[in-house]
């Protein structure tokens, strides 16, 4: 077979509809084509500006001599409670985690709930406690917030009557840009952990699958390793937690944004056997499956071996290189990611058509 980027890539997503749609789909929000060509299409063009244009997790505003960080996120996860945390963590360290990927220290937080009438009082107590647990845990303060009440007729009652919407706001403390723009040919890519510990946490509890080893969502906060790369002058150029659709999403996207060729190493992934059993079991590749405590770091080769000492304290054992940015092929007109496996073959990664996890944060 042949080593070409051009062969090998049959796309056996599921078959929606990509370029016309009169009504909005699931898939529009799940992180693969529907929701690239929704931003691309509708949202890029109507709200056009060189801040939104970033592309990033979160952008960065200059404020005078400050640098802040600012980001949005809204958390519709079902069920509300799952093996290792819950909504109102998930709203905490998801933002956390948007604001750690621009390299800022995160610091402020809102709060907006949408709560279904007819809510259980002590479920709101429990998650709103959990949410300060968080907050203590990332070291951010919940500044301000809104709450609305809707009627049974309008909550979606298999949502479990909550949905929380948070701002965040981070401090940026050094000069590096990091943006999918200042990836290099040549940069490397690391990896803090095995993959897809959330999304099949929660797709094992809907589905009532049981195993030996339970699966636990890896949602945590993130800041503090990336402040420690960034403290010891680790001149990072790109950074992606790897939330909706996964490390193949996020290194697309990438990829497209900065006009180069990822190559992943498909064997260098690490991913739990229990997480991969629940994948076989499911028909999911765990490369797309969604993370919340996981980020892909992009960075120069000759700091690699400082970086993963630097990391290695914050995930022994984990923390690894699982792929490189190549040159961008001259007949493709945006930038791709391939994945070489064992016999040294390689196949481009797709975005997903479809949404493969609905409602996993």
């Amino acid at each position: 077979m042949q080593d070409n980027p051009e062969f090998n890539t049959p796309d056996f997503n599921c078959p929606l509809p990509l370029h016309s749609t009169d009504h909005i789909l699931m898939g529009h929000g799940g992180g693969g084509k529907l929701m690239q060509q929704l931003i691309e299409g509708l949202f890029l063009p109507s709200f056009n500006n060189p801040l939104l244009n970033q592309r990033h997790d979160s952008t960065v505003i200059n404020l005078g001599d400050t640098r802040i960080a600012f980001t949005t996120d809204s958390y519709v996860i079902q069920p509300l409670f799952f093996p290792g945390g819950d909504i109102g963590s998930l709203a905490v360290n998801g933002t956390v985690n948007d604001l750690a990927m621009g390299g800022s220290r995160p610091s402020y937080l809102s709060v907006g709930l949408i709560i279904e009438e007819g809510f259980p009082i002590a479920t709101l107590e429990k998650i709103i406690k959990s949410m300060q647990v968080a907050a203590d845990n990332a070291n951010v303060q919940i500044v301000t917030g809104d709450t609305k009440v809707i009627d049974r007729s309008h909550g979606d009652h298999h949502q479990g009557g909550l949905l929380i919407n948070t701002a965040g706001i981070g401090i940026v403390e050094h000069s590096e840009t990091i943006t999918p723009r200042s990836i290099q040919i040549g940069d490397v890519i690391l990896l803090n952990g095995d993959l897809g510990r959330h999304g099949m946490a929660i797709m094992a509890l809907r589905e009532g699958l049981n195993f030996d080893s339970p699966i636990v969502s890896d949602c945590a906060p993130l800041a503090e390793p990336i402040l420690a790369l960034l403290d010891q002058g680790i001149p990072i150029h790109c950074l992606r937690d790897l939330t909706r659709g996964g490390l193949a999403s996020a290194a697309i996207e990438l990829a497209e944004a900065a006009n180069v060729e990822i190559e992943l190493t498909d064997d260098a992934i690490p991913v739990h056997d229990t997480v991969r059993g629940a994948c076989e079991i499911l028909g999911l590749d765990p490369i797309y499956v969604a993370n919340e405590g996981r980020f892909i770091a992009i960075v120069p080769p000759d700091t690699v071996e400082a970086a993963l000492n630097i990391l290695h304290q914050f995930f022994p054992q984990q923390a690894c290189v699982i792929g490189h940015v190549r040159s961008k092929v001259p007949n493709f007109d945006r930038g791709y990611v391939t994945i070489r496996n064992t016999l040294g073959i390689k196949r481009i990664l797709t975005q997903l058509s479809g949404d493969l996890l609905p409602r996993i944060c």
